[in-house]
């Protein structure tokens, strides 16, 4: 009955956590629809897809108390039930699941076995996030030889290809690079198709001298497998991490304007963020929704200002002509005003995407339309959302849902390129 308290406390609002309470409301209510009070005494059984069924149980107790000397609170009455329930069923394995950190500490001075709800977990804490890059230093010509692998090389229109045939490395998955090494790489290829026993590497564009994306080179392994990655008309779901300076935003704009604008692969480019602040909130914002978002957009408007700039370097983002311009193609969004739309030959940029939850990214993803490219930008190390973290955020989920889908491609950028007080503040801070 608590439980049922709380969830009526959270169910009014818009945001997540009023959602999430009104789902659990309404599947409580399906499952109790048709059973009768015999069966909801004895438990009402939860259906699943597979394994044994579980069963729902609703108990209310008249006469417990609180753990002497805690005050009365919602907490301690569900803590109290189960050091009750704990004591009358020896035979059964009593845990608590709670997100609530303050109420798993109290569980674990009282001796009460509690665990964290997982199922929304992308990975475990000890994991480290999909990096997307498997680099073998100084491997050099060695690399074949360290690998083990019957390699054979052929030409596919303009494409180099390897075949690779034996005990393919462990953690190889579809849309990763493989490097010889991370500046001066001499081998940088992208996994097309892999199992146990063979892959199919396709041999990487180098962006970091000659060729370039609207004048941005690579200065590492990670930058140009980013380029490759936003240039390739194979992925349709690009998400690139990375701390804050690494060049996420200045890439993939530079690859939205060079296929929008230079070879008209796409018709617009849309560009989103989770509007939520550092800090405290600074109220309601006048204007049109691309003035009401325009706040949000710093990141947006100082990589236009570098990406636009002349040899004199002076930049032409202030000119009302080049504005204009970009307008026609370029359209500011705000997620929450997405739901319904289908954006046919459109680059998505959705900025920020440690901010979404898992289900607000699925509800930006399935916006693609026809001859569509969606490509995720974030920092896990960044999320100012509240009930979010780096495993349960929607960019880990979308990265780790992914991992094996051979449309789809994930890199972690290390170099900052900002400046050295932005390396020394993102190390030392």
């Amino acid at each position: 009955m608590t439980v049922l308290e709380e969830l009526d406390k959270h169910k009014n609002g818009v945001r997540e956590i009023a959602r999430t309470a009104r789902q659990v409301s309404r599947t409580l209510s399906d499952l109790t629809a048709n059973v009768g009070l015999e069966q909801i005494r004895d438990g009402i059984p939860i259906p699943r897809l597979a394994g044994p069924e579980g069963r729902l149980r609703l108990l209310c107790y008249t006469d417990l108390k609180p753990l002497e000397p805690l005050e009365e609170s919602p907490d301690n009455r569900i803590l109290a039930e189960t050091c009750r329930l704990r004591e009358e069923r020896s035979d059964a394995s009593v845990i608590l699941i709670t997100k609530d950190i303050n109420l798993r500490v109290k569980a674990a001075a009282l001796g009460v076995p509690v665990e964290d709800y997982l199922n929304d977990r992308a990975f475990d804490d000890s994991d480290a996030m999909l990096e997307g890059v498997r680099v073998y230093p100084d491997a050099g010509s060695e690399l074949w030889n360290g690998l083990a692998l019957d390699v054979s090389v052929e030409r596919e229109a303009q494409r180099v290809i390897y075949q690779l045939a034996g005990k393919i490395p462990a953690g190889w998955h579809p849309g990763m690079l493989v490097a010889d090494g991370d500046v001066d790489a001499r081998f940088e290829a992208i996994v097309r198709e892999v199992d146990a026993q063979r892959a199919r590497l396709e041999l990487l564009a180098n962006y970091r001298h000659g060729a370039s994306v609207w004048g941005v080179h690579a200065s590492d392994c990670r930058q140009n497998f980013a380029l490759n990655l936003l240039m390739d008309d194979d992925i349709d779901l690009v998400t690139i991490a990375g701390s804050a300076g690494t060049g996420k935003t200045f890439m993939t704009l530079a690859a939205a304007f060079q296929q929008t604008l230079d070879t008209k692969r796409f018709e617009r480019i849309v560009f989103t963020r989770a509007p939520i602040s550092m800090s405290e909130d600074i109220g309601f914002l006048p204007g049109t929704e691309e003035e009401k978002m325009s706040p949000w957009m710093g990141a947006f408007h100082d990589n236009m200002d570098n990406l636009l700039r002349n040899e004199d370097g002076e930049s032409s983002w202030n000119s009302g002509a080049t504005r204009q311009l970009l307008g026609a193609r370029v359209q500011i969004r705000a997620p929450g005003f997405m739901r319904g739309r289908t954006l046919n030959d459109t680059f998505l940029i959705i900025d920020e995407a440690q901010n979404f939850t898992p289900k607000q990214l699925k509800s930006l993803v399935t916006r693609a339309g026809r001859n569509t490219k969606i490509v995720c930008l974030g920092n896990v190390g960044q999320i100012d959302t509240p009930y979010l973290t780096a495993n349960t955020c929607g960019m880990a989920a979308l990265v780790q849902r992914f991992r094996d889908w051979p449309h789809a491609g994930h890199v972690t950028l290390k170099s900052v390129e900002r400046s050295r007080l932005a390396l020394a503040g993102e190390e030392l801070l």
